[in-house]
């Protein structure tokens, strides 16, 4: 065994367990934004993603439409070896228009590296980390995050976690029909979206449909550009990307997923390429989860979960990552409804701090299936350490502190039997046939 893997037991063992009289914390408000006043061409919102190999994707918004869409790095500060010039858009809302979206792929770039970038020729100077080419490498995660002080809260403590990629399951700025609080939830999780990847998913709050007068998705789609053509998809609403000897599946729980959907035949044939010696371990997250066992949102994600669930079990996916719900829950291996030691892992973690609330009531008795379940806000963290073994924590928001709550050891499905099942087995079969 590894020595970091040996050390990271050591963590666990000597951590201190949650206290039986947890009393959970209050409500906290909505986060207020005081107008300033800003040049027309400063870039503001500005967060990164990754797009393909040794690429990112630089997204910001300014308030001129001639502010033009160049990205100016360099690995060190101020001096700016390389520039990239990429594409805008902009969108209207009823009354709402927006100022113009930039987004700039930069690349080639060294793994593991500190650049420097400056956006659209001015303002201030940036700096962002790459991924590691292979393991160790950690993902921070937490869905429905909203703009409450718990939001800031949940920020501060992954802001202390030393991450190199920040997923989300969907549900990011609650601005629900109101766009000006798209444009405040891009300045609230600038300090760490423009440092690190933000990879995200769409969820219901994303969805601001009105019928005959406002499509779907519309803010959505427009601000948070993922690779979703990099990865062969036709829709920003799912995708994928490998960094770091992981291949993570981003699905869309509010657009079509049955058998005869582009989102269905896409998801099958981006597992059938996946090359489990190149990237053992392979993640999935989407935004309703499909074992939950709180009563908010009870069924929701089943439909879903009978059109899809046997082609991941077929893949081998080791971890599906949800929200939707606000609390969290990790469940052991499973899969058609009860435990299975070939099936995914399943965590619902909604619990960022949206203004809701919490989703305080369970289903009892627990089902068999259910490991470990709390109503509190917080965030996870994933260590892959190596090609077998990752370590998974929940840290709950204990007040201002982070408090691990829960942790757990996973071993990757890639070296396990579950892989070599005969290609008659009905899981296999789905994902082999044409």
């Amino acid at each position: 065994m590894e020595l970091n893997v040996v050390l990271l037991i050591m963590l666990v063992s000597c951590a201190a367990t949650a206290a039986t009289d947890y009393v959970r914390p209050p409500p906290r408000a909505t986060l207020s934004f005081p107008w300033s006043k800003k040049r027309s061409s400063e870039p503001q919102q500005v967060h990164i993603s990754l797009a393909g190999e040794k690429h990112m994707r630089v997204s910001w918004t300014t308030n001129s439409k001639h502010s033009p869409s160049v990205v100016e790095y360099g690995t060190s500060s101020k001096n700016y070896s390389f520039a990239s010039k990429g594409e805008s858009t902009s969108y209207s809302y009823f009354l709402y228009s927006s100022g113009k979206i930039h987004h700039t792929v930069i690349g080639p770039l060294e793994h593991n590296s500190l650049y420097y970038y400056r956006c659209g020729g001015e303002g201030p100077e940036f700096q962002l980390k790459t991924p590691p080419s292979w393991f160790p490498i950690t993902f921070a995660v937490a869905g429905d995050l909203g703009q409450t002080e718990w939001t800031k809260s949940t920020l501060d403590h992954i802001n202390q976690c030393k991450y190199d990629v920040h997923m989300i399951p969907g549900d990011l700025s609650y601005a629900d029909y109101l766009q000006h609080r798209w444009d405040t939830f891009g300045e609230l999780v600038q300090p760490l979206a423009s440092a690190r990847p933000w990879m995200v998913t769409q969820g219901n709050h994303e969805k601001e449909y009105i019928p005959m007068l406002e499509d779907s998705f519309k803010s959505y789609n427009s601000r948070w550009k993922m690779p979703y053509q990099e990865s062969g998809s036709v829709s920003n609403l799912f995708y994928s990307f490998e960094v770091a000897g992981a291949h993570v599946i981003m699905l869309g729980s509010y657009t079509d997923y049955d058998k005869y959907s582009d989102q269905y035949s896409w998801l099958k044939a981006d597992l059938t390429k996946v090359d489990r010696k190149r990237t053992p371990w392979l993640l999935v997250l989407f935004h309703v989860p499909w074992y939950n066992s709180n009563e908010a949102h009870q069924h929701e994600g089943d439909d879903m979960k009978a059109a899809m669930e046997p082609l991941l079990r077929a893949a081998g996916v080791d971890l599906v990552l949800a929200g939707h719900v606000h609390a969290y829950e990790r469940t052991n291996r499973a899969y058609n409804g009860r435990s299975d030691p070939c099936g995914a892992v399943h965590i619902t973690i909604g619990d960022g701090g949206n203004r809701e609330g919490l989703a305080n009531k369970y289903v009892d008795p627990q089902p068999e299936w259910s490991i470990f379940r709390e109503a509190s806000f917080g965030h996870g963290e994933l260590r892959i350490v190596n090609t077998s073994h990752a370590y998974w924590s929940w840290h709950r928001n204990d007040d201002d502190e982070a408090v691990r709550s829960d942790q757990v050891w996973l071993t990757s499905l890639s070296g396990l039997e579950c892989l070599n099942e005969k290609a008659d087995h009905e899981p296999r079969k789905m994902l082999l046939e044409p």
